[in-house]
């Protein structure tokens, strides 16, 4: 087993040669990954029940996080084919101008360089890192968790050889080994050698990553998403997009967690809602008002802050559109937000003013996606507002340089 450096300096070395595949050929090894996902999937299947036989014991969460069938290996393989049917970033030029001295002045996207992934139980992330880092002409520095050691072994074998089978070099792809609480550290000490850190997992990870990491860290959050049903919502409309955000996959950050209600419209719409999430299973933790019109556990403050990632929902009753703005803007962990309404001016308000990635109108919190926004896969939800917010897609994993063109021009 190498080790955490040698696994970053063999990235280093191999991505120019990354950097300078021509799209066609990175589109090339896209195809080839995606057929051989499909082709290789049993493979894969049998590692991953070694992994969730090795972790039978953790939260439900957990192992829907961990697990992969024949459906999720299908959907990684189509998420890499979308890739191949978008722009390539690399080379666009972002703007261009001539200055007074007759200087053309272009601004072109380019690769990172070394990008490292810190991520837990998703053993889907290492496919989707990796075609992102395709695309974008990035080498890649995988540190997956131990609850998914086996599924990720075999991904990266399967992809190994087939890219190797077809004269393409795969070692722009590093998998970390070792797996102690060093190895992390190590990755996070590791500027010069990596260009940026993503890590993707637990608000617990994410902030030991932010907070002692020495490379630069784009910073993918965890999601206390909140519906807010306005006095002029559809009702009906309401109870199908909350169900949708909380049952769809209640372990994914883009899953409902917490319902405002108006005041105005509460006796009608709580009475519809929170029976029809109680029928499904889900416990909901309701605020003095909510527990006065329908019966459910007490909410805490620390259940407003809560990511569940669980069949649980917080509810609280709220004055009106700026109430729950302020509401939101307080618990919410800056993931993705959703207004219920008829009202121009509260939807108006709502959208300009929550400070958070994703925005919504009449919309299910469940779409703040890469593939659902058109991006393809993502490499995660960044929650900060340096470089990127929102879906990590393709532009953004990438930097820019500028391109000065001139015919002998000095400067006085």
């Amino acid at each position: 087993m190498i080790s955490v450096r040698e696994n970053c300096i063999l990235a280093k070395q191999s991505a120019p040669y990354v950097a300078a595949l021509t799209t066609e050929d990175k589109n090339n090894v896209l195809r080839i990954i995606a057929d051989a996902l499909i082709q290789n999937a049993q493979e894969i299947i049998d590692a991953n029940k070694v992994d969730l036989a090795n972790n039978s014991e953790k939260p439900k969460h957990i192992l829907d996080r961990l697990m992969l069938d024949e459906s999720r290996i299908k959907s990684m393989s189509v998420g890499l084919e979308k890739l191949i049917s978008l722009p390539d970033p690399v080379g666009e030029v972002v703007d261009e101008s001539v200055n007074y001295a007759g200087l053309l002045i272009k601004r072109v996207r380019v690769p990172l360089g070394v990008i490292g992934i810190i991520y837990e139980a998703r053993p889907n992330v290492t496919v989707d890192a990796i075609g992102l880092c395709v695309k974008t002409g990035n080498a890649v520095v995988l540190r997956g968790s131990r609850d998914a050691v086996e599924s990720n072994k075999a991904i990266i074998s399967v992809i190994g050889r087939v890219l190797n089978a077809n004269n393409y070099r795969s070692d722009f792809i590093q998998l970390i080994l070792d797996l102690s609480h060093e190895s992390s550290n190590e990755l996070m000490k590791a500027r010069g050698l990596v260009d940026v850190l993503i890590p993707r997992g637990s608000a617990r990870l994410i902030n030991a990553v932010v907070e002692n990491s020495t490379v630069p860290v784009i910073e993918t959050g965890t999601g206390n998403c909140h519906a807010y049903v306005h006095e002029t919502a559809n009702i009906e409309m309401a109870k199908t997009l909350i169900l949708n955000g909380k049952l769809r996959r209640p372990s994914v950050c883009n899953a409902t967690e917490s319902i405002l209600v108006d005041e105005a419209i509460a006796e009608r719409a709580l009475k519809v809602i929170i029976p029809a999430l109680q029928e499904k299973g889900v416990t909901v933790y309701g605020c003095e008002k909510t527990r006065g019109i329908v019966n459910c556990e007490e909410a805490s403050e620390e259940d407003f802050y809560t990511e569940y990632l669980d069949l649980k929902i917080s509810c609280k009753v709220v004055k009106d559109y700026k109430e729950a703005v302020a509401h939101v803007n307080k618990y919410s962990s800056s993931h993705s937000e959703s207004i219920i309404c008829e009202d121009e001016t509260a939807k108006d308000y709502f959208i300009k003013y929550v400070d958070s990635a994703a925005v919504y109108h009449n919309v299910s919190t469940a779409f703040t996606d890469g593939f659902e926004f058109g991006l393809g896969a993502e490499m995660g939800i960044s929650t900060q507002k340096l470089h990127a917010r929102g879906p990590l897609g393709l532009r953004e994993l990438t930097s820019t340089k500028y391109c000065v063109y001139g015919n002998g021009q000095t400067r006085k």
